[in-house]
């Protein structure tokens, strides 16, 4: 097998264009896995991405996929694929730490079912990745593993919180990482590093072994540099898990792969509601000449009404649930007495916990009632069109110095209320396709364009609706790519 592909095969860092080169002959899952270490090691004591790498593990895991391809017989299209995981997933033989310094010598004695699919289709686990304290924020400054910065706008967050998987597939350390979203915890990381996120239909991928935020709302997600990443990383992942207590089996002939026709005809659904969030200019204009564009492409874009949805007291609400289930769940984070705060644990993050903890039982109850009728009017508004386009954020990557603006989650919230799919793409088109043969994966450069930081554009989809969304998601990247 030759260790890169010939001078006319150009493909970019993703898992399809690893898959289909290691397929060809022409890339060795070990050279590839080799570089990508080395440009760990040199880039990211800047980055801040990884907390843990498994050199080790993961060429074993390199060396047999290799052999496998050797002698034909892959397990599937992510066979030598290398994959970074959030540190509150478990990794066997890792620290499964949630980012919380308190339990940063606790390992994990299995997989999470997640990790465990990827592995069984031949995927190589190179790490854990950095990620806001407990999941709890959306900064991914982390006082126990570093300040974790955004690849593609220098000096500021990555978001959170799963901050550093936004980060390590933007610096291209792995064309695929695995986050999670509590209420956007994937797709903020993916629009602020200028990459792709995916949150699930609740229930479809196990939540097992994931540190719990808030056990409601969680849903493991993959961020990645192409459509096609997700939908085949998700379709691995998916499936019926009786210890996850949100879980639902798919409906027959689920598939998360695109497919059916792109943009022409479809029905966008644009809430009214989002008009009410205070948006940077930056974020109005690209969302704009998104509108635009949709409608070039034959979509058609409908004003629709989600009642009772506000988006910002509705993000008060989910706050505060999060915060009330973590409490509920990790007690021992807030001291032996409720009230002194461990060491290995934030203040500001144990008082998060405590105000959960001391929210009244009218208070709770008002809040999850809240939610649920969000949820329902979400997918009713959705009945009458094929999705709802909204940004992925209100503003674009911010200094970590800066002030954190309250409305980070103010429209991705809304599809974890309804327990929805949601995708998150660049607004603006993603970095020309990288040859692998003409150039080094440890030199692979910078995606960045500081003078325009990234803008995510979201679709949010029917339950169990990934691939239509995927399929949307295609069409808009496809024709970002084509020549002006």
């Amino acid at each position: 097998m030759n260790a890169t592909p010939s001078s006319a095969d150009v493909t970019r860092l993703s898992a399809t264009g690893l898959g289909k080169a290691y397929r060809a002959g022409t890339a060795d899952p070990r050279v590839v896995l080799d570089a990508l270490i080395d440009a760990i090691r040199a880039r990211d004591g800047g980055i801040r991405a990884f907390i843990e790498l498994d050199a080790e593990g993961a060429r074993a895991a390199a060396a047999a996929s290799a052999a496998r391809f050797a002698d034909g017989r892959p397990h599937g299209p992510l066979d030598g694929v290398p994959v970074g995981v959030k540190a509150n997933i478990a990794v066997r033989g890792l620290a499964w730490s949630a980012g919380v310094g308190f339990w940063r010598n606790r390992i994990a004695a299995e997989d999470a079912p997640a990790v465990a699919r990827l592995r069984a289709a031949g995927a190589v686990i190179l790490g854990t990745l950095n990620m806001h304290e407990g999941a709890l924020g959306a900064t991914t400054d982390n006082p126990h593993f570093g300040r974790c910065n955004n690849p593609s706008v220098p000096g500021c967050t990555p978001g959170g919180s799963s901050g550093g998987s936004g980060a390590a597939v933007a610096a291209g350390f792995v064309p695929v990482a695995l986050g999670t979203d509590t209420m956007g915890s994937v797709r903020i990381p993916a629009a602020y590093c200028g990459v792709m996120g995916l949150k699930p239909t609740t229930g479809l991928v196990s939540n097992a072994g994931v540190v719990p935020l808030a056990w409601s709302l969680d849903h493991i997600g993959p961020v990645a540099r192409s459509v096609e990443d997700l939908a085949l990383v998700t379709q691995v992942m998916a499936g019926f898990d009786p210890a996850d207590p949100v879980a639902e089996p798919a409906p027959a002939g689920w598939t998360a792969m695109p497919h059916g026709r792109g943009l022409a005809g479809a029905r966008l659904g644009l809430p009214r509601e989002i008009e009410g969030v205070p948006t940077e200019p930056a974020v109005r204009e690209a969302f704009a000449r998104a509108l635009d564009i949709l409608r070039d492409l034959g979509a058609i874009i409908q004003p629709v009404s989600i009642p009772g949805w506000a988006p910002t007291p509705a993000r008060r609400d989910g706050l505060l649930i999060s915060e009330a289930e973590a409490a509920e769940l990790h007690p021992e984070l807030m001291g032996p007495d409720g009230a002194t705060t461990p060491e290995g644990v934030s203040e500001s993050f144990a008082a998060a916990l405590r105000y959960g903890r001391d929210a009244s039982a009218a208070r709770l109850a008002g809040a999850y009632r809240r939610i649920a009728e969000i949820g329902v009017a979400t997918r009713a508004a959705l009945a009458g069109v094929d999705a709802l386009i909204l940004p992925t954020a209100p503003q674009t990557a911010f200094a970590h110095d800066a002030k954190v603006p309250a409305a980070q989650a103010d429209f991705t919230a809304l599809a974890n209320f309804a327990k929805l799919p949601a995708v998150s793409v660049p607004v603006q088109p993603m970095a020309p396709a990288i040859s692998v043969d003409d150039q080094t994966f440890a030199n692979i450069a910078n995606f960045a364009n500081p003078a325009k930081p990234p803008v995510g554009l979201q679709f949010i989809g029917p339950r169990f609706g990934e691939a239509a969304i995927l399929r949307m998601a295609a069409a808009w990247t496809s024709a970002l790519s084509q020549p002006a």
